[in-house]
């Protein structure tokens, strides 16, 4: 193990690695980027850290060749890699050849993807294509001394960047970021050919269905959960164990309607548990997509394509609201979910009761003193009778009504049969062309 080096990026190499100890790469190579390897949480791990010492940690060929290759190491040896983010910028001296480093980070990022798990930190600056390298991360966490945009003027607050999801994650110093990094990395496969990992666990103390964040702590594992994406729309999508079991939960509940942001992040989340094999759960209670004209149409049809494509486990479960175009895309039988369990009192309909009164019950509407009272009354009679659970388990539209005390029973049990889920129908493609 090489002594930690006196500047920032070998201090923060050692604040990442265990006990302070790593390996550098290509130690003789000086040029504003320390590559390491170690271990992260007892896994594995590769590392670069930009040094802002060293020329400002500017990118240029030397810098660019030092990442290019940890990213490649990374990938044949099948472990994660983590870069950390502090540069003002290109090396300028180096005119074009300084545009040719980045596109060859570009690329290996883009090679890597999916293979290994890829995390950012961002503690410093990063501007330019290097912020668009770190946020096409798996996972990426900026503390309040970062800075990511992608010119000078468009620089905002790091906590603006998490709301607005350009970042997994906002982290007040280094020390918590990674701190993030080491459970992102126990809660993933080493590599999209590792077996999902296993771990003890605890029963979960919440059992309320009432918003996006109580969905996910009903089902997860006690004090397993790591939101993603906090503050990025209205839904909550996490990274947790169920039954000791690493997974991903998107929960889609609330009084607000679906918007785009919605869609976005939990289309990201779908991706990247099919990527590496963790199965899916989506918990569903939304009264449909926001009305944002044809962006709306776009959103849907991108994560209705995401699940689609997706082959790992996919689990619904209806715990308010499905009806229409929510139900379709994220509790379709065999498309969106290979097991639809629906909560007792939930509405699962072609469209929205209160439609449905207008539409089967206009004569009886005629001439009602207390129009809004009596739509709301026959709305109600529908979603009682032809919206119910019951009825839509009648139909085999979902597989099993439980007690919201018994979801996550029934969540455990699904997992467990399909364990060894096993693709049995695609025709042969590249990939799909999903709405962007």
């Amino acid at each position: 193990m090489t002594p930690i080096k006196n500047c920032p990026a070998g201090e923060r190499l050692a604040a990442l690695f265990d006990g302070g100890a790593y390996t550098e790469t290509d130690a003789g190579l000086s040029a504003g980027v320390i590559t390491a390897y170690g271990y992260i949480g007892g896994i594995p791990a590769y590392a670069f850290s930009q040094d802002i010492t060293d020329n400002e940690g500017a990118v240029g060929t030397l810098h660019g060749k030092k990442i290019c290759r940890i990213l490649e190491l990374a990938a044949k040896n099948g472990v994660p890699v983590v870069g950390i983010y502090d540069s003002k910028g290109a090396l300028i001296e180096e005119g074009t050849d300084a545009l040719d480093a980045v596109s060859g980070i570009l690329m290996e990022m883009g090679n890597i993807s999916g293979v290994v798990p890829v995390i950012s930190v961002i503690p410093g600056v990063c501007a330019g294509s290097m912020a668009v390298i770190a946020s096409s991360a798996d996972f990426s966490v900026i503390t309040a001394k970062g800075e990511l945009y992608m010119t000078a003027n468009s620089a905002s607050s790091p906590e603006n960047a998490a709301e607005n999801g350009a970042v997994s994650a906002y982290a007040p110093d280094e020390a918590e970021a990674f701190e993030l990094v080491r459970r992102y990395i126990s809660l993933m496969p080493q590599n999209n050919l590792s077996p999902v990992p296993e771990f003890e666990f605890e029963e979960p103390q919440k059992t309320a269905f009432d918003s996006g964040e109580s969905a996910v702590l009903s089902i997860a594992d006690e004090e397993s959960v790591i939101e993603l994406s906090k503050g990025f729309g209205t839904s909550c999508t996490a990274l947790c164990t169920v039954g000791g079991v690493s997974a991903g939960i998107a929960a889609a509940v609330g009084k607000d309607k679906l918007t785009g942001e919605d869609c976005s992040k939990i289309a990201k989340l779908v991706r990247l548990c099919d990527a590496f094999g963790l199965p899916v759960i989506t918990v569903i209670d939304s009264e449909g997509f926001a009305d944002e004209g044809i962006g709306g149409v776009r959103a849907c049809a991108r994560v209705s394509g995401v699940y689609a494509e997706a082959v790992v486990p996919k689990i619904a479960v209806i715990s308010g609201k499905a009806c229409g175009a929510v139900f379709n895309a994220f509790a379709g039988k065999n498309v969106s979910a290979d097991e639809v369990i629906a909560l007792t009192g939930s509405v699962i309909a072609p469209i929205d009761p209160l439609t449905a009164a207008e539409f089967l019950y206009h004569d009886k509407l005629k001439g009602a003193a207390d129009l809004a009272s009596e739509r709301k009354r026959l709305a109600d009679e529908y979603a009682a009778k032809d919206g119910s659970p019951e009825a839509a388990a009648a139909k085999g539209t979902v597989n099993s009504v439980v007690s919201p005390e018994n979801a996550r029973a029934a969540v455990l049990a699904v997992l467990d049969i399909a364990s060894g889920k096993r693709l049995s129908r695609r025709l042969p493609k590249k990939h799909s062309i999903l709405p962007l």
